[in-house]
């Protein structure tokens, strides 16, 4: 039986593939047993690396520098993906982190992420999010 649940490798890499513009190749039509593996790599070149994300700032709509961009979250089964930002605090002393769904963040052309509709304060209103174990 395979493990549903993704190793820190599979979900560092999932990540990755969510997240800076990834140069495609035409890929082959998948054959063999190892077709599973096979990634449609063409479908990757709208999305943005999970490293350039991170430490990245975060604004809203408004242009106001709003947060900072400290993880991204990738569960097992059913993939959600949540941002994390830190609001508030100088230098991340004071900083509090809270979670956002991924969806609501948009990322420009210029490595830009907006966070719609939010403001520092409506950041900070927010339940602080904590890692787990």
């Amino acid at each position: 039986m395979m493990n549903t649940i993704p190793s820190t490798f599979g979900m560092i890499a999932l990540a990755g593939l969510l997240a800076v513009p990834v140069v495609a190749q035409q890929s082959q039509p998948a054959q063999g047993p190892n077709a599973v593996l096979q990634v449609d790599t063409v479908r990757l070149t709208q999305g943005v690396r999970a490293s350039k994300l991170i430490g990245s700032h975060v604004y809203n709509d408004a242009g106001e520098r709003i947060g900072t961009m400290d993880d991204l979250i990738v569960t097992g089964g059913d993939r959600i993906v949540v941002g994390v930002v830190s609001v508030g605090g100088f230098l991340g002393i004071g900083s509090k982190l809270v979670a956002v769904p991924y969806e609501r963040l948009a990322f420009g052309q210029d490595g830009r992420i907006t966070l719609q509709g939010a403001t520092k304060e409506s950041l900070a209103a927010l339940p602080g999010f904590t890692y787990g174990g």
